[in-house]
């Protein structure tokens, strides 16, 4: 056995004959019985684990790498924690820099143009997983890890164990990105306000049906204008049937890429994405890696009826539902403001908030009694009626570990092992319970969650589901995300600014990807910049040639059908099965 398997006291003696690396070890338990409990592994376990990193990392001892991620509390915690533990236990200094999303791909977009170090590691959203296998500009991990990185691959990495791996795994089955966290977007409610037997009575007596969690877009609809009009006030604070965001900002963007007009129903049928047609509207034909059109003339949808209904449902509902104020918010502000405890639902919540959202009361969170439970749920978001059966019902965020090959070898093998470090089995639990970000099977299997999970809303019941492999990311119909995404969040900025109706902001969004696609195939004619596989553009035709050859759906008579609900402890027992 290598020496790194050896038990927490034999790893210790091995190393005994050197003072530094003592000190390595003794640090390694320090952190390991103060701070990375509770574990998956022993604490043997977790010591042959750290031993491994104490030797991998002797080469690298002394270096000073520079890592990026957007700020999420999971973030937090491994730029304020992790970088100390992972200092004294290697000798590497990290300096783990925390920028808005936004920021963190225009980070990766400047070093990939540029061709210049920025950072040595980035932890990068998974929807970037079409740019990165086309580019060939991010090092292929499945490559590295078999031969140049081999001896900073750790034996313990577990790659079965991680749930987010499908995502960022390339057209060429290759691994290009490691999950470093993970949340979906579900629905969140107020399931207190839900339970009430009164509201229930005059819902019912309204609506038709019961107060629950709405399963179609009519329903949440009937939900918020029944909170907003006819509730009014609850306990003597005013309260609002919805909660979103709007302000013009790259975050916007992402509030409609995210699956928004998927979850309209805008896509193809076919998971983890559309296909041909995906989440953004982009046709690509199955068996080929060439994207056809986002214009509904073209064989796309980001202008079809669906996607001009899911842009026009998102302004009406902040404009008539959400509090004041809420269409200047931006995707951080729009957190503390659900956090003040006046909103029935959010039909677009991020388990990442999670965290925050479990806060005391002490701390300012309205949304938990006084023993700490959630007044809350989470459960699936409801889609709309263009959307069937098969069709992608939600997106999962997948922040994912990404090293350019413009930084050197040397450094990225460093950031290598951060990466590695902060996803490993010794500190995964802990720092799961921190963010309640889940990248691994194992953590959110571990008995602490099972213990945990009452006061986190639905969140363990969900990530134990087999329903959570049905949120996906961003897939590999999207050529280029960070030349693409940026075209997003200022044509939809100009419909909440009453500047273009939906249907003139989603006209000009689809002209303009398909402009942006077309330069990007001359470059890979030209130059083979997408390894063949930038964008092949269809000659446009009429729209009703597309309606009837597999293009965006016609518009329909009626746009909002009847409202469905579901119970939502009948709900938890199904994913408990």
């Amino acid at each position: 056995m290598r020496k790194y398997l050896l038990s927490a006291t034999a790893a210790v003696a091995v190393i005994a004959g050197s003072g530094t690396a003592f000190a390595d070890a003794a640090a390694a338990q320090k952190w390991i019985d103060s701070e990375f409990q509770p574990s998956t592994l022993s604490k043997d376990e977790q010591m042959a684990e750290m031993e491994w990193f104490i030797q991998a990392a002797e080469p690298y001892s002394g270096m000073e790498i520079n890592v990026l991620s957007e700020g999420i509390p999971t973030h937090g915690y491994e730029s304020e924690v992790l970088t100390k533990a992972f200092e004294e236990i290697t000798g590497i200094k990290v300096n783990h820099q925390i920028l808005g999303e936004g920021e963190v791909v225009q980070a990766v977009q400047t070093q990939m143009q540029t061709n210049r170090n920025l950072y040595d590691g980035y932890v990068n959203d998974s929807d970037l997983i079409g740019t990165h296998s086309r580019l060939q500009q991010a090092y292929n991990l499945t490559d590295m890890m078999a031969g140049d990185w081999a001896a900073t691959t750790s034996p313990t990495l577990d790659l079965a164990d991680f749930m987010g791996t499908q995502f960022t795994t390339g057209p060429d089955g290759d691994l290009y990105q490691l999950p470093d966290q993970q949340f979906a977007n579900l629905y969140w409610f107020r399931k207190d306000w839900f339970d009430r037997e009164d509201l229930q009575a005059a819902f019912k007596e309204k609506y038709g049906y019961d107060l629950g969690v709405p399963v179609n877009w009519s329903a949440y609809e009937d939900i918020a204008e029944f909170f907003s009009n006819d509730v009014k006030n609850i306990d003597g604070v005013d309260i609002y049937g919805h909660m979103d965001y709007g302000k013009r900002a790259p975050d916007l963007g992402w509030r409609m890429t995210d699956a928004w007009l998927s979850m309209a129903g805008a896509g193809s049928k076919g998971e983890p994405n559309g296909v041909p047609i995906d989440e953004w509207g982009i046709r690509m034909e199955e068996g080929s890696c060439n994207p056809a059109g986002a214009s509904v003339s073209r064989g796309g949808a980001a202008n079809g009826p669906a996607a001009v209904y899911a842009i026009r449902k998102w302004d009406e509902w902040l404009r008539n539902y959400a509090p004041p104020g809420a269409a200047s918010y931006d995707f951080y502000q729009s957190l503390p403001a659900l956090a003040q405890g006046n909103v029935a639902q959010q039909i677009f919540w991020y388990t990442a908030f999670t965290a925050d959202m479990v806060k005391p009361q002490s701390e300012g969170n309205n949304t938990v009694d006084a023993d700490g439970n959630p007044l809350w749920r989470m459960a699936p978001s409801p889609h709309g009626p263009y959307w069937e059966e098969g069709q992608k019902v939600g997106y999962q965020d997948v922040g994912s570990w990404t090293f350019l090959t413009s930084t050197p070898s040397d450094r990225a093998q460093a950031a290598w092992l951060y990466a590695q470090f902060v996803t490993s089995k010794t500190v995964d639990v802990k720092k799961s319970h921190v963010g309640l970000t889940f990248i691994r099977d194992s953590s959110v299997n571990h008995e602490s969650f099972t213990e945990r999970a009452p006061k986190l809303g639905g969140l363990v019941e969900f990530y134990r589901s087999p329903d959570r492999v049905a949120w996906s990311p961003t897939g590999i119909n999207v050529p280029d995300y960070p030349k693409l995404a940026q075209i997003w969040w200022q044509q939809i900025g100009d419909v909440n600014s009453g500047a273009f109706t939906p249907q003139e902001a989603m006209d000009r969004l689809a002209e303009e990807m398909d402009i942006t696609m077309s330069r990007m195939q001359r470059a890979d004619e030209a130059q083979n910049v997408y390894g063949g596989c930038g964008p092949r553009l269809n000659e446009e035709r009429d729209a009703e040639y597309w309606f009837a050859n597999g293009g965006a759906k016609p518009k329909l008579d009626n746009e909002k059908p009847q409202g469905e609900t579901v119970n939502y402890d009948e709900l938890v027992a199904r994913w408990n099965q």
